[in-house]
């Protein structure tokens, strides 16, 4: 994890007023600081974890020839192209019951997925592919090849090899992977705690009396929800007022007991907006020169408004307060650097949803020089092809809009306008909120 101080010298050149979106992740990347504590979890308590350690296969995946499908097993070599084949049935072998007898040239058995393939048999022909003539069966001439329906030992998984990397965020597939492996138990890091809060005296938390000018808060429970999918924990704060005092004591609270901190609102350039001033004296007081703000706008819509920075070692998020704004941030930004907190690969499809191609059902009018993602409803064509189309208003206080999204349509820093018809990018809500 770099300073402060190397960050900010590595911006050199860049308006810390409009950090292009592109390069935030790879400043934040630099920012976050990396897990170190190992927790010890059942694989049933594991789903959504990332995992410490490589985990290196203590078998062969199967454990043994076995046969992919119901029929009957013999050798291939003694397929002849153009001929069919009439062989004899001298057995059975079912799943969990080996074949002990012995096979002569001329024979085969019956066999049922899973089975083990006796030493001299290769190949397996589907049931419905032969003619029986009890105890015979004929095979047409070239049906299938030498080796065909086997599944031979150690080709999901081979004894000695890494099964799953370090850093794999573990889903239902990798629990049934371990659980292949006869592993009861798995290694992975601990789970981040977060501690988020909303600022401002116009916010009202539910159960407040309603009164002229103020609003009920959405920002927390978004939040907490984004956050839920992650599997992190969560550290609810409630509202701070725009008063210094309140704001410098929720800071601190959420250091003594956070790994990061969100906020949002409070840090754009009103007079009430007191984030990042007292991000700035919190970090000058306690640990001079290990904290304070990195950058504070990024040339984006809708969150320009962003400051990003830290108290001590604990990274901390201010988002902008119009609820949409927070949500694409915190999808865009926040989210990639949490998972690198947790230590996932960045590769990992879970971290960063790869960008599909769509075609454009409208006109979308955007300047260059900032990012913009649009709420979008992402379908298909009637030829199959993905075609996309923005929710309609794109205000960020339009908080409907992402319920009614299924994606975000994201146009690049140096794109202009889009014709209908034209390719752009698009961003896929399914797995990540």
């Amino acid at each position: 994890m770099k300073t402060l101080e190397q960050i900010a010298a590595e911006l050199q050149g860049y308006d810390p007023q409009a950090l292009p979106a592109h390069l935030v992740n790879a400043f934040l990347a630099k920012l976050v600081p990396l897990p170190k504590e190992v927790e010890v979890l059942p694989i049933l308590q594991a789903q959504g974890r990332v995992l410490a350690h490589d985990v290196v296969s203590p078998v062969d995946v199967p454990p043994h020839d076995n046969s992919a499908m119901d029929g009957y097993a013999f050798d291939g070599r003694a397929l002849i192209s153009g001929e069919a084949l009439r062989l004899e049935v001298v057995g059975a072998a079912l799943a969990g019951q080996a074949y002990k007898g012995d096979i002569a040239p001329g024979q085969c058995i019956r066999i049922t997925t899973g089975a083990v393939l006796p030493a001299m048999l290769n190949t397996v022909v589907p049931q419905e592919m032969v003619q029986l003539d009890d105890p015979h069966i004929t095979i047409p001439k070239d049906a299938l090849g030498s080796g065909d329906n086997r599944r031979a030992r150690g080709e999901d998984l081979q004894r000695g090899k890494v099964a799953l990397a370090a850093g794999s965020v573990l889903g239902p597939a990798s629990l049934g992977l371990l659980a292949s492996l006869g592993l009861p138990t798995v290694q992975v890091w601990r789970r981040l705690r977060v501690a988020y809060f909303s600022t401002g005296d116009e916010i009202l938390s539910l159960g407040d009396a309603p009164r002229e000018g103020a609003v009920f808060d959405s920002n927390r429970y978004t939040v907490w929800g984004m956050l839920q999918r992650m599997g992190i924990e969560c550290i609810d704060l409630g509202v701070v007022k725009d008063d210094p005092a309140q704001l410098e004591a929720a800071f601190r609270s959420a250091v003594m007991q956070a790994d990061a901190i969100i906020t949002s609102g409070g840090v754009s350039v009103g007079e009430a907006d007191h984030t990042k001033a007292m991000m700035r004296k919190i970090a000058q007081s306690d640990t001079p020169g290990e904290g304070g703000v990195v950058f504070w706008r990024i040339a984006m819509r809708p969150g320009r408004p962003m400051a990003v920075g830290r108290l001590g070692q604990v990274p901390l998020f201010g988002l902008p307060g119009n609820p949409v704004a927070v949500m694409v941030t915190f999808l865009a930004f926040v989210r990639p650097a949490l998972w690198r907190m947790m230590g996932a690969d960045a590769n990992d499809p879970a971290v960063v949803p790869p960008l599909l191609k769509a075609r454009s059902s409208q006109p979308i009018r955007k300047k260059p020089g900032r990012t913009e993602y649009q709420r979008a409803i992402v379908s298909t064509d009637d030829q199959g092809h993905l075609c996309v189309q923005t929710t309609g208003d794109q205000g960020s206080g339009v908080l409907s809009s992402m319920v009614k999204a299924n994606g975000l349509l994201v146009l690049h820093h140096d794109q202009g306008t889009v014709a209908a018809g034209d390719m752009v990018a698009v961003m896929v809500f399914s797995g990540v909120m």
